[in-house]
Parts: structure tokens; C-alpha cells; sequence
């Protein structure tokens, strides 16, 4: 499917404040790629429609602060497999919470049109990446292009760009070749891992993936990448010298 062809988003708005409400679903209704089939005054009444209608909402516009169950809590229990989230809200101390949940974006309140047309639009330019079917361009370029969410919008990442990825607890920092800084994600290093092809990017470490081709020199099972220079760890060293050996 095409983007052009791509139907309208099903898109609710939750929030327990009538005009905050109004505001929001009057934005989806002029939004030419958006289709409002719902408004809530509150999550639970968001959550009873959505467990009533499983898997026929795309895109939800969710206050944080609400009684009973609040905005956060309800992306929480809708998981993955719910609708992708907008965050709207007047506290911007809640946008680490709004990351951890996989939110799209993270609007504070007052937001004007402009503001809501820039997160709706990446809802609908992730749409698009997982609209693509297997025989597009898009699949052939598998191997050469990472898809990573970062800053609230997802990034096509050049493979051949990464030096190397670093993982920090509950986020990866990928070191690239054409910038100084370092885009961080909100996921494992092991998922990272899995992510890269094998032929390309070997982990050395527990805490380090390194893109083979960016090895500038090996000494003393170090390896140097730039003016960079990272350990290879006793679990990862049997494969490094294994790899070593074909290098040689």
C-alpha cells in the first residue's frame, strides 16, 4: 500500500476537560489524514470503547492528568498492541513517562494547530513505514537502513553511518559517523543486536556493538574506533578471535 493510498487514521481524544476535549477532536476533524471516531471525558470510558473495539483505533490523544485512571496508566495497560499515543498535557515533567510508554510525541498544553498537525504527522509517517509490504523498495533496503525511535519521532539511521552502539541500561546510545551526537533509544542492547545484520555488527562486549567495517586497529583485545577505544569482554572472545583470524 502506498502513503497516498493510505486510508484516514482512526483517532480518539481522552481528556476529562470539556474545552481541552473540544479543542483536540476539532484538530483531528480538519486534519485531512485523521478520522475522529471517538471522544472521551475520561480513560476509563476510553478503555471500555477500545477493549468494546479491539484493534479498529490507530491514533489516541491522551491527557495525562485524569481521575481514576490517568493517561499514562492507560497507554500502560493498552500495551503495544493498543493505538499509538499522543500525550497532551499542561506538566511537561511527565515527558520521561511519556518516552517509557513508546509515545509518538508529547504535546503541552496550550498547543496551537501547527503543534498538533507536527505530532499527528508523525503518526501518519509511522503508518507509512509499517504499511510497507515485504516486495517494496523499502524491504530491499533492509540491510542498509535502521529504523529507530528516538526523540519522540522515528529515525532512518544509514548502517553504514553507526561506529558503534553503546548500551546504558534501558537505552542504547548509537555513535554515528556523520555526527557528534549520539542518538539515544529507548530499548536493549540485546534488541539492538538483533536488529543488525551479523555480517556487519558484532557485540564485543555486554555493554558494546561495533560496526566491524569502523575497526581502525586491535591491541591487547581492544578494539579502536576513532579515538575511541573499547574492551572486548571474556564472553565475546572466542568469536572476536574467530573473526580476527578471517581478517588476518
Amino acid at each position: 500500500m502506498s502513503p497516498a493510498s493510505l486510508p484516514p487514521l482512526k483517532t480518539i481524544a481522552v481528556d476529562d476537560e470539556p474545552l481541552a476535549l473540544g479543542l483536540v477532536a476539532s484538530f483531528v476533524q480538519k486534519t485531512p489524514f485523521l478520522a475522529l471516531v471517538g471522544k472521551f471525558g475520561s480513560a476509563v470510558e476510553a478503555l471500555r470503547y477500545l477493549h468494546e473495539h479491539p484493534g479498529t483505533v490507530d491514533l489516541a490523544f491522551l491527557d495525562i492528568q485524569m481521575q481514576e485512571l490517568n493517561g499514562l496508566e492507560l497507554a500502560r495497560v493498552l500495551g503495544p498492541a493498543g493505538p499509538r499515543v499522543v500525550f497532551t498535557t499542561a506538566f511537561s515533567q511527565y515527558a520521561l513517562d511519556g518516552y517509557r510508554v513508546d509515545a509518538l510525541d508529547y504535546l503541552v498544553k496550550p498547543f496551537n494547530y501547527e503543534e498538533f498537525l507536527r505530532a499527528a504527522g508523525k503518526a501518519r509517517a509511522y503508518a507509512e513505514l509499517t504499511a510497507q509490504p515485504a516486495s517494496t523498495p523499502a524491504a530491499a533496503e533492509e540491510e542498509e537502513y535502521l529504523f529507530l525511535k528516538a526523540e519522540y519521532q522515528l529515525v532512518r539511521v544509514a548502517l553504514s553511518d553507526v561506529l558503534y552502539v553503546e548500551g546504558l541500561k534501558d537505552y542504547v546510545k548509537v555513535h554515528l559517523k556523520s555526527t557528534p551526537r549520539a542518538l539515544l533509544s529507548l530499548m536493549s542492547l540485546k534488541a539492538m543486536e538483533e536488529k543488525l545484520p551479523t555480517r556487519r555488527f558484532m557485540r564485543i562486549h555486554r555493554s558494546f556493538i561495533v560496526a566491524l567495517d569502523k575497526i581502525e586497529a586491535v591491541r591487547r583485545l581492544t578494539v579502536q574506533i576513532g579515538a575511541v577505544t573499547i574492551p572486548v569482554g571474556d564472553q565475546y572472545k572466542e568469536a572476536f578471535l574467530q573473526f580476527l583470524s578471517r581478517w588476518s
